[in-house]
């Protein structure tokens, strides 16, 4: 034990399932569950959508909340709710000394705008000058066609008063464990005390399931668990709006101010194998034996997308590893992209702090697990690119 070990004090998620970690542990622990489904909005193509949310609670002044589209509104709510969580929102000390670090996309599209582009463009030929002209004319203040990936973190600082040093990740997955990664090395090399960490997505919003849909990765069709999607019509990704943000804090520092940690983070690990030459397996195997599991039975929280390659690759490591008792959230969540590792994180730490496993969601695959986990393994293996994993262990 050491006064710069990374531990865990705050959790924000807001998923199909609800919002806060009571409500998730509630939901994600409940045996037969099921996932809440928007099945009509994007056909083919299946979500699971946002709950009701009152931004007010979190965002409290009208003009802040116009300003943002909904992927922003929704970071900022979330890393509100883990703020709230650590005790720390509202303390203008520890907000001013707080660092942040942020998991983004390229942030929601202007639809309209593309739309008359295109339109536009069907009947001119000069369309070197049309696209000068619209983006002239039809611009959004941030000066892009998208919301800026760092604008996120920008509406933390404005709204929560977060206002230490600030990084943001673009790149799915691999921004999540990136920005996961980056807070606790900070933390552990004396650079930061105290970090919020996390990331958002929004995908109801046409622009979002493209980027998916042009590679083919989203399933189409009835809705199947994560683990059943192989093979299946389509792609075996079906995506969800969501996000998670946690406060990391040294042991010393949180135990200065009488805070109770959920759990401890232990190894974070990443790597990017080439995929085209089949090396995400090995790959994977290298992660886990970088890790240092513990010896004996381990809960798995598995970010696992679906993809039909990478979700393969995931579980074959899964099979050469009896010791690991997976569970694929998703099936129940949906892939939140960016959001994906810091979930899988923050329900480790709910599964540790509460001494107990969550139920088995696809008998298929998954089994059960006996005990209280003492420590949980973390995954996500990034739906076409990047693979990370991380232990979560008792505080």
């Amino acid at each position: 034990m050491s006064s710069h070990d990374v531990v865990i004090t705050g959790i924000g998620l807001v998923s199909s399932l609800g919002e806060g970690p009571d409500a998730h542990w509630q939901k994600l622990t409940r045996p037969g569950v099921e996932p809440v489904l928007d099945a009509t909005r994007f056909a083919p193509y299946t979500i699971h959508p946002l709950p009701e949310i009152d931004w007010n609670l979190q965002i409290a002044k009208r003009g802040d909340q116009r300003q943002m589209e909904t992927w922003q509104r929704l970071g900022t709510y979330v890393a509100g709710l883990a703020l709230d969580d650590a005790g720390i929102k509202g303390n203008d000390e520890l907000c001013a000394t707080m660092d942040m670090v942020v998991a983004a996309g390229g942030g929601e599209r202007d639809e309209a705008v593309d739309t008359a582009i295109l339109a536009a463009s069907e009947a001119r030929n000069d369309r070197d000058v049309l696209l000068n002209e619209k983006l002239t004319t039809e611009l959004r203040p941030t000066l892009f066609l998208a919301q800026l990936s760092n604008l996120l973190a920008g509406n933390i600082s404005i709204v929560h008063k977060v206002t230490g040093s600030s990084r943001t990740f673009m790149g799915e997955e691999g921004a999540g464990v990136s920005a996961v990664e980056t807070a606790a090395a900070r933390i552990r090399s004396g650079q930061s005390t105290h970090v919020l960490v996390g990331g958002a997505f929004q995908t109801e919003h046409s622009d979002m399931l493209l980027g998916y849909e042009l590679a083919g990765y989203l399933h189409r069709g009835s809705w199947k668990p994560v683990w059943q999607r192989r093979g299946s019509e389509g792609g075996g990704v079906v995506t969800g709006s969501g996000g998670a943000f946690l406060v990391l804090e040294q042991r010393e520092h949180a135990q200065s101010r009488g805070r109770k940690a959920y759990a401890e983070l232990g190894p974070v690990v990443s790597g990017r194998a080439r995929r085209r030459r089949g090396e995400l397996n090995a790959e994977i195997a290298a992660l886990l034996k970088q890790a240092a599991l513990p010896a004996g039975e381990l809960l798995t929280i598995s970010g696992t997308s679906g993809a039909h390659a990478a979700t393969a690759a995931e579980k074959e490591a899964f099979d050469a590893n009896p010791a690991l008792a997976v569970r694929a959230f998703s099936t129940l969540t949906g892939h939140m992209k960016e959001a994906q590792f810091p979930f899988a994180v923050a329900l480790a730490a709910l599964a540790v702090d509460r001494k107990a496993s969550y139920p088995v969601y696809d008998a298929t695959v998954e089994r059960a697990f006996e005990g209280a986990p003492a420590n949980v393994l973390a995954t996500a293996i990034g739906y076409h690119q990047f693979e990370g994993l991380g232990l979560i262990k008792a505080a």
